[in-house]
């Protein structure tokens, strides 16, 4: 940069970085005090779905200075890089719009590793890069999907968030307080039988252990404490010491959703109820289903199917065919009757290789 009689000149490259760093205010003042204007991870959180998996916490400040926090995925950021490169990017020749902005890198994917290390090791890149993004010129910040990213769902608002580490001063120190059990009048159970658990959301238990019941899942699954470990069992490999309250018993749910699945075999039909930690609503994946119901029945040869309104039993292939069996489902609700926290459709797993299964009259 030189001074010239009182003229500021600045060479191509300091200037290009200057306009990049800096925004017309008078476009700035003129956004709507909703507009996120930073994002910094506070946590990441545990998620027990269908896919155990990790979110991020992100606390989002706004232009009017309101703070909020939401809850996102890597796949997520992921999505969202995608759709703003498809509409902004100066090397999409087929962008929809005379628009392009530059946008900031996005942390590549991983496939193989310990997931809350990934997790924890994406925190300062995407940190970056949500501050670069919130950095760009202003009528990008008005952008559909990008303010559908930083906006804070009802799902977001209703989730009861944990002590974040990184929002405490880092000099507090927070004592935790175990709750003391007491063995005479709290609600429990004894194992009958070993159980161990499918995933990370259900309890492992040897025959003769004490369970510490803290809600009814749904009418065969109880959610329980043992070992200083939490999580849900079925009621059948349990004699109830002490039965929960009435109010605790009756109320299903208590933030588990339950998908009914069953494996179809030569021999019979196993039924299993699946409890997961995600919205009713939800969407998963194939490749998600897929994979659960391996573990939950221990078979890896197998399809995903669904029985359609007339009964009969379709495969189904990707993700598509999963959103044609929820609305189809959801078309049929209200004609079976349904525990509220049970999803309205249910998977029903074959050998991959058995078509004798599906109905092949024309």
């Amino acid at each position: 940069m030189e001074l010239t009689a009182g003229v500021v000149t600045l060479s191509v490259s300091s200037s290009s970085s200057l306009k990049r760093s800096l925004r017309p205010w008078a476009d700035f003042d003129q956004l709507p005090h909703n507009i996120p204007i930073s994002a910094t991870i506070a946590d990441i959180e545990e998620k027990k779905g269908f896919i155990d998996y990790y979110r991020f916490v992100i606390e989002v400040k706004t232009k009017g200075g309101s703070k909020y926090l939401i809850y996102r995925r890597y796949r997520e950021f992921f999505n969202l890089h995608q759709i703003l490169e498809s509409k902004y990017s100066p090397e999409n020749t087929d962008r929809p719009g005379p628009n392009t902005c530059v946008l900031p890198s996005l942390p590549g994917k991983i496939y193989i590793g310990n997931k809350q290390e990934i997790a924890e090791s994406r925190i300062p890149e995407l940190n970056t890069y949500m501050k670069r993004l919130l950095g760009l010129p202003t009528w990008l910040l008005l952008d559909d999907a990008l303010r559908m990213f930083f906006y804070q769902t009802d799902r977001d608002s209703q989730h009861q968030p944990r002590a974040l580490r990184r929002l405490r001063p880092p000099t507090r120190k927070v004592k935790t307080v175990k709750p003391k059990m007491d063995l005479f009048s709290s609600p429990r159970a004894e194992a009958m039988f070993d159980f161990r658990g499918n995933g990370k959301a259900e309890l492992n238990l040897k025959r003769g252990e004490v369970i510490f019941l803290l809600q009814r899942v749904n009418a065969d699954w109880l959610e329980g404490t043992v070992n200083n470990q939490t999580g849900i069992f079925p009621e059948s490999f349990v004699k109830i010491i002490k039965p929960l309250p009435e109010s605790d018993s009756e109320s299903e749910g208590g933030g588990y959703s339950c998908l009914r699945c069953f494996l179809l075999t030569p021999s019979g039909v196993e039924t299993r109820d699946v409890c997961v930690q995600e919205d009713l609503n939800i969407q998963p994946t194939h490749k998600d289903l897929l994979s659960r119901m391996r573990n939950v029945f221990q078979v890896e040869d197998i399809a995903l199917n669904y029985r359609d309104a007339e009964g009969d039993l379709i495969r189904i292939l990707d993700d598509e065919d999963i959103q044609l069996m929820i609305r189809e489902a959801r078309s049929q609700q209200g004609k079976v009757n349904r525990p509220v926290n049970q999803f309205p459709w249910e998977l029903h797993v074959t050998m991959a290789s058995d078509l004798s299964v599906y109905n092949a009259e024309a």
